[in-house]
């Protein structure tokens, strides 16, 4: 069957690979339909994603058809569509068992630590595949980023009367601020990039937009008498604009770092204890996530139309990737159409 597999940084390939036999007893043979991009993805081709081995094969923001199953499957019918949970734990150690099943020390990421959904069908276990019947293939691929968005804002506890400031307007920023704005709070986002700021000022208007320059405390302090935002959200991955954080936050404050880099992590501790700030991560996201999502996306509570910037075709995908990385095209979200 088909596939485009990276081989190594910068080398995207078409494929012939195995097919994947018939589904074992609690699992599901899935045809592939729609498949988002993700900045994961973008990173492996140039080199710079964490925990990654190559040769590999990408992709984990799935909607894919039903097409057989194991005979101790229930919950699944033929020709119903899915979304996926592409993380799974090799290990069952106390945080899977506690149902922090999102952060493993023996976590398994499709399209990082084994091969992805860039392929015609795969086979996953049946409790990690959840029926999105009534939604469309696109809707239903950019369920695990809206998810991971999703996760992110109920790490940060967020009340209605906090003042929240995203940090990084790119595809997560935008998924952080599509999840947050349902709690009612005041959102700020701040970026270096101009169009991505007026993407979020078209369709988020009442997300407040400033940049993320050296006059951003004050700009935020102009908009709130001086006050500071009570939690912070980093979706930039950026060790420089991660520091900043504890400088933009609120005392008695929540941070919440969804982007991540490869390196180490610096803070002044006298700040950080003065301010008593709850520091915190947010890594993927629970199956809890992606049934909400769902249910959103059912009653249009949230929607996704604007999201999908750019569609790409499967059987052309090694020579249309590159123009992601193109800063005039814009993209937001790119999918993968099968």
């Amino acid at each position: 069957m088909k596939a485009v597999v990276l081989n190594e940084p910068g080398f995207l390939t078409n494929a012939n690979v195995p097919s994947p036999g018939e589904p074992q007893a609690n699992e599901v043979l899935l045809k592939v339909k729609c498949l988002g991009i993700c900045g994961t993805d973008l990173h492996a081709y140039k080199g710079r994603q964490p925990f990654f081995t190559y040769p590999r094969i990408l992709g984990h923001e799935i909607a894919a058809e039903v097409i057989s199953f194991g005979d101790r499957v229930t919950n699944l019918k033929k020709g119903d569509l899915c979304t996926v949970l592409p993380y799974r734990n090799t290990i069952i150690d106390q945080a899977v068992r506690t149902g922090k099943v999102n952060c493993g020390s023996g976590l398994s990421y499709m399209g990082v630590h084994e091969d992805g959904a860039m392929q015609e069908y795969f086979i996953r276990d049946a409790k990690d595949v959840f029926v999105t019947n009534g939604l469309s293939p696109e809707q239903t691929a950019m369920i695990e980023p809206l998810a991971i968005g999703s996760h992110a804002i109920e790490r940060a506890n967020i009340k209605p009367d906090d003042i929240v400031l995203v940090v990084g307007a790119g595809p997560i920023g935008i998924t952080v601020i599509t999840m947050g704005i349902l709690k009612g709070a005041s959102f700020i986002v701040a970026d270096t990039n101009e169009n991505r700021l007026n993407f979020v000022k078209d369709n988020y208007p009442g997300v407040t937009t400033l940049v993320a320059d050296e006059h951003l405390i004050n700009a935020i302090g102009n908009l709130y008498n001086g006050n500071k935002p009570t939690v912070v959200i980093d979706a930039t991955g950026n060790s420089n604009s991660m520091q900043k954080c504890f400088d933009y936050l609120a005392h008695g404050g929540t941070i919440v770092y969804v982007g991540l880099f490869i390196g180490n992590l610096e803070f002044f501790d006298p700040l950080f204890h003065a301010k008593e700030i709850t520091l915190k991560s947010s890594r993927n996201a629970l199956p809890e996530d992606f049934k909400k999502i769902i249910r959103l996306m059912r009653s249009v509570h949230v929607t996704i139309g604007h999201l999908v910037t750019h569609r790409l075709q499967f059987d052309s995908l090694t020579e249309s990737f590159l123009q992601l990385y193109n800063p005039d095209a814009n993209v937001i979200k790119a999918v993968v159409e099968f």
